[in-house]
């Protein structure tokens, strides 16, 4: 699962609205609104500020090599 697919799950599952989350997170709307589409640059502090709503942050992980 990918970053955006993961935050916007985590977002319905506790029922929030895009600007509920901008706002509790202490994120701009079009922050979220990226974030949830798959930008592929992002802050990570800010993505951390969003994923700690959920107990989640990003974090250093082998990478998958093409074959596994």
């Amino acid at each position: 699962m990918n970053l955006a697919t993961f935050v916007k799950e985590k977002r319905n599952s506790v029922q929030l609205t895009q600007p509920e989350l901008a706002e509790k997170a202490g994120v701009g709307l079009r922050f979220i609104r990226e974030l949830e589409q798959g930008k592929e640059s992002m802050r990570l502090d800010k993505v951390n500020q969003v994923l700690l709503l959920f107990g989640y942050e990003v974090g250093a992980v082998p990478a998958k090599k093409e074959n596994e």
